[in-house]
């Protein structure tokens, strides 16, 4: 089977992502990948089952640049206001290939060294203190949106701490990153998400530009006017980290708290020590992958994959779906799709892709889960959900998987 010559037609993606886990079921039975349709009619293949992905992720012939690999993005087929246009035709180690990538990762990587990552600690702590704090005086009928005040707060203040953020600029940083990763958006809302995130980006290269400092940001710019990166990869740089970052730290807390509080059996064997807060992170990330769907991977030549069959012709867009292979049955089991902390295979995840491309920020993202969970959770040993878990509505977007909200009370009604 090839992309050419679909034997079905193609799956359509929703774009508002209104049920990432059932669409995810539905296109592990067409098989190992299947074609789909992206939003704004993009034909390409989503791939669903872990061991294809891993051979995909680390085959030296797939590629992530659009403008060298994707002959529909080339020839102009792919329209100019495409919604999802931004995430291949930006410049920075997420869309780079080969050498390029070796390049532009190289400067991301030193960012995220363990060793800066771990002196983060005292912060992220600090930075943690303060969001429950800030709870402290919320009256105990009071409904609280606890990611927008603590969880997606959380990352972007520690991500504002690395990159020296000026705080005048955290909240528009806010709202134009989470609006890229809005892929319900039409062609005006993203051509607009898109201005403003790069208008935004300009004003804080200009600000450290004039008062450089010890942080990743003041780095970077450094790159820059040694000639190491462009202008334009200068500012997808910065967009990657504090956007991906971002995002994916958020969705992992987001999920957590949530898992935690409809499962309070599970909640109740770390509370015992008989689990550990590192086990309920893995099988986070396992069971709801902070980024569902990445975009996109481009074959620099016709790939056969033997043990499937499939065979990628060259210049097939390729998605990976990271939300699939993570409840992959033959992997975890007939209870894939259940919240289990003391699962085996919890660690055999891909939430933070693979290879070449392996996220940088993972060591960041886990240590500030492993010091807010338990830090919101002592504070807070009475936290309930607020609504019906139901009632809990997905994010629209078919790549960022996550709450819009997360409604919670932090302590019992005072006549209860």
């Amino acid at each position: 089977m090839t992309a050419q010559t679909p034997a079905r037609c193609p799956y359509r993606i929703d774009g508002a992502g209104t049920d990432i886990h059932a669409e995810a079921t539905t296109l592990r039975a067409l098989g190992p990948a299947t074609h789909v349709e992206l939003p704004g009619d993009v034909a390409a293949w989503s791939v669903t089952d872990p061991d294809l992905i891993r051979r995909l992720l680390t085959h030296p012939d797939i590629s992530k640049d659009a403008h060298r690999h994707w002959p529909a993005f080339i020839n102009g087929e792919i329209p100019a206001d495409w919604p999802l246009r931004v995430w291949v035709e930006v410049r920075n180690a997420l869309s780079a290939y080969g050498s390029e990538h070796t390049r532009l990762r190289r400067p991301l990587a030193a960012a995220f060294n363990p060793r800066r990552v771990r002196a983060l600690r005292p912060q992220i702590t600090s930075i943690t203190r303060q969001l429950l704090d800030e709870l402290s005086d919320t009256a105990p009928d009071e409904v609280v949106d606890l990611r927008a005040r603590f969880a997606w707060r959380l990352p972007l203040l520690v991500v504002n701490v690395m990159f020296g953020v000026p705080e005048e600029l955290h909240d528009g940083f806010r709202a134009a990153i989470g609006a890229l990763f809005d892929t319900s958006r039409n062609e005006q809302e993203a051509a607009a998400a898109y201005a403003e995130t790069y208008r935004l980006l300009n004003l804080l290269v200009e600000t450290k530009g004039k008062q450089p400092d010890d942080d990743v940001t003041s780095t970077l710019i450094a790159d820059h006017d040694s000639g190491t990166l462009s202008r334009q990869e200068l500012l997808d740089s910065l967009m990657l980290v504090i956007g991906a970052g971002h995002e994916t730290t958020v969705n992992l807390l987001d999920h957590a708290v949530a898992n935690l509080l409809t499962h309070p059996d599970q909640h109740a064997l770390i509370a015992s020590g008989k689990a550990a807060w590192e086990e309920a992170i893995e099988e986070t990330l396992r069971h709801q992958a902070p980024i569902a769907s990445i975009i996109m991977r481009f074959p620099t030549r016709d790939i056969e994959d033997e043990p499937t069959g499939l065979t990628f012709r060259q210049g097939d867009a390729i998605v990976i779906n990271y939300a699939a292979g993570g409840r992959d049955p033959h992997v975890h089991g007939a209870s894939a799709d259940a919240f289990d902390i003391t699962r085996t295979t919890a660690r055999e995840h891909l939430a933070f892709g693979h290879g070449p491309h392996f996220c940088p920020g993972a060591p960041l993202a886990r240590l500030e889960a492993a010091i807010a969970l338990p830090m919101l959770f002592d504070s807070y040993p009475d936290l309930r959900l607020a609504v019906d878990p139901e009632e809990l509505k997905p994010l629209s977007s078919f790549i960022s998987n996550g709450h819009r909200h997360l409604p919670v009370r932090l302590r019992p009604p005072a006549d209860s």
